[in-house]
Formats: C-alpha cells, structure tokens, sequence
C-alpha cells in the first residue's frame, strides 16, 4: 500500500479512540446520579433502614459488572475483524511455543477477514494509481492484489514468528484497559517500540521495528524494479508499523466500545 493511504487509516483510528473516550465519559456520568440517588433514599427515610438497603443493592451488581468486563478482550472484533492477539487486563499466559506462534500467522493470514481486508486495500491502491505499472481494470486489480495478499502474509510471519521465536518475546498484544484516556493511548502506540519476553519483561520489540523492515525489505523480490527503492521500501516499512499502531489503538479501546456501546453484545 501507498504511504499516502496513512492519514485514511489514522483517521479511522482516531475516531476509534473518540469513541472509547466519548463512552468513558458516558459511564462515569451514569455512575454519579446512581450514588446520589442512593444517599437521598438513605436521608429521606432515617426510620426505614430496609427501604435504604433495598434503594442501594441495585448499585453493587453493576460495579461488580463493571470490573467483570473492564477489559476483557474477544477474539474479534465486532465479530468480523481478528483480534486473536489480544490478551485481556491481568492475564496471565504462559508463553507461546513455536507451533503456537506460527499457527497465530496462519490465523491472521488466512482467516476469511483477511481476504477482505486484502481486497480493500488492493482497492484504494489501485484507485490511487500507487504502482502505474500494474494498470488497472480486473487484471491490474489483481495484481495490486496478490502483491497486497504476499506483504500481509510476509508482514504477519515476521512479526509473529521468524522474529519473535528466536528473540524469545511475545508477539501478543497486552490490554492496559486502565488510567486515563491519553496513559491508554500513549501506552498502545509505544508497544510498537517495547513489547515482553518469555519472561514476563518488557524489552525491546525487534519483531515489529525489525519485521516489519525485513518484510518491506522481502517485498522487493517480487515488486517490479521501478518500486524497490530505497525510498518505497521505507515507505512500506513506515506504513506498516504504522497499520500496526493503529491495530494497537483499536486493541486497546475495543473492550471499552464492546462493554459501553455495544453492551457486550459482540
């Protein structure tokens, strides 16, 4: 994909995050009257204790529900985009084997979602002419295509298995799911730049400033000689970890929009 296709889905990602925002906002606003309300009902009737009692209990099933939910992430997201990578507020996992980690990439690759993205992107490309030497019409879209499929598929098997397995650290993204809106924000894009080993410490993350330079890089054995630059192989280098931030953000947010929007219907 063209670097100039960026702003389109850092758009898409900032509207993501004002979402998240806009229903933080929305709960603690429901959660201020319902604490007010109880105290009135306990003021107004000092002699019917069981009346106060009955007024407050409704209040404690739904904090308990809240902390139940509060980042719990599902293994897609609005049941359509993949989201296998996620791991929910304070779990704990043991660290992923090779067969694990290699079964991750096929998941991303190949799942039926992908073939959609795939196509979408190849779309934009071909609209925005990024590679005149493919043409257009079925047979230009096509090889905007495939040449979009092989970079997801080498991006994705970089990133999650041929960096991560000999580095020893995990390709999972980890859900803060607390503290302010800009702690959150701040914290998903820079596990672009600090990720976990296997032991449980954060480190450097080679598998994605590294894999996804090396699959920029792998890219230019089968795009014509016109596009591997040094200058286009940046730029899909630059455009990737940027996809993968704006996937971070998504990560980090989406129990939030699932829990308040959605009511955790997906």
């Amino acid at each position: 994909m063209n670097f100039r296709n960026f702003p389109r889905l850092a758009g898409t990602a900032f509207m993501i995050a004002a979402i998240a925002f806009s229903c933080s906002l929305a709960a603690h606003s429901q959660d201020g009257p319902n604490v007010a309300s109880a105290d009135s009902a306990s003021n107004d009737l000092p002699d019917a204790p069981q009346a106060a009692q009955t007024a407050a209990l409704p209040a404690v099933p739904a904090a308990q529900g809240s902390t139940l939910n509060q980042g719990q992430q599902t293994k897609r997201i609005l049941m359509i985009v993949p989201n296998f990578r996620s791991v929910s507020v304070d779990a704990k996992l043991p660290p992923m084997t090779g067969k694990e980690e290699f079964k991750l990439v096929l998941s991303d690759s190949f799942d039926y979602s992908s073939f959609i993205y795939v196509g979408i992107t190849a779309g934009i490309a071909m609209d925005e002419k990024s590679y005149p030497r493919f043409h257009q019409g079925a047979a230009g879209y096509g090889r905007y295509y495939w040449h979009a499929f092989a970079d997801s598929v080498g991006e994705n098997a970089f990133t999650e298995f041929l960096i991560p397995y000999p580095t020893h650290e995990d390709p999972r993204y980890y859900t803060l799911g607390r503290g302010g809106f800009g702690k959150r924000f701040v914290y998903s894009v820079s596990r672009l730049a600090i990720c976990r080993n296997n032991n449980d410490k954060e480190t450097i993350n080679l598998a994605e400033i590294v894999g996804a330079g090396a699959s920029a890089g792998v890219s230019n054995l089968y795009y014509p000689s016109a596009y591997t630059s040094w200058t286009k192989t940046g730029q899909k280098w630059l455009t990737q970890v940027g996809i993968d931030g704006l996937g971070n953000i998504a990560k980090e947010f989406w129990p939030d929009i699932n829990a308040h929007a959605f009511r955790n219907k997906f």
